[in-house]
C-alpha cells in the first residue's frame, strides 16, 4: 500500500512534519506558560483580544475565530476559561445582540506581560533566526498562509 498511495516515509509528507512541529511548539509553550496558568490556545486568544482592543475597540468572538482560524465553539470555550480566570470579560454587543464583545482585563494584560517573553523564548529556541520577523521560515509560512486564504476566498465565491 505505501508504495502506491503514499509519499513514502512520514517525513516526506509536509502535513506530517508540520503536525509534529506544531505539536512540539504547543507542548513547549504550554510548559512555559504553566506558572502563568495559561495554555498556548488561551495565550493566543488573550493576545488577539488585546491586539484588537489596543485602540479601545473590543472584538467579537466571531472576529477572533475568523482571525485565528479557530472554530467559533473552541473560541467560546477558551474565552469562558479566560473569563473564569478574570483575564477577559464578555458582554453583549449594543449593535448586534447576537454578538459578544470581548475585552481584556488588567489581570489579562499582566498575564500577557509575563507570557510574551516565555513564548518568544520558545519560538527563538525552536526556530532561531528563521522564525524572527523577516526570517525565511516566517516569510515562507506567511506566503503559504496568504495563498491558502486566497484559495478559500475563491472557493467561497464560487458557491
Amino acid at each position: 500500500m505505501f508504495k502506491e498511495v503514499s509519499l513514502g516515509a512520514p517525513e516526506n509528507a509536509v502535513g506530517f512534519v508540520l503536525w509534529r512541529i506544531g505539536a512540539r511548539y504547543q507542548r513547549e509553550v504550554d510548559r512555559g506558560l504553566t506558572l502563568i496558568n495559561l495554555t498556548n490556545l488561551q495565550f493566543i486568544t488573550l493576545a488577539l483580544v488585546a491586539w484588537f482592543g489596543r485602540e479601545d475597540q473590543p472584538v467579537t468572538q466571531v472576529e477572533l475565530a475568523r482571525s485565528a482560524g479557530i472554530h467559533p465553539m473552541q473560541v467560546s470555550q477558551t474565552l469562558k476559561a479566560l473569563e473564569a480566570k478574570k483575564m477577559v470579560f464578555r458582554k453583549t454587543s449594543k449593535s448586534d445582540t447576537r454578538a459578544k464583545r470581548v475585552e481584556v482585563t488588567s489581570s489579562g494584560l499582566q498575564a500577557l506581560q509575563e507570557a510574551f517573553p516565555k513564548v518568544i523564548e520558545v519560538q527563538n529556541r525552536l526556530f532561531g533566526k528563521a522564525g524572527l520577523p523577516g526570517g525565511i521560515l516566517l516569510r515562507e509560512l506567511l506566503r503559504i498562509d496568504e495563498s491558502l486564504d486566497k484559495t478559500v476566498c475563491e472557493e467561497e465565491s464560487r458557491h
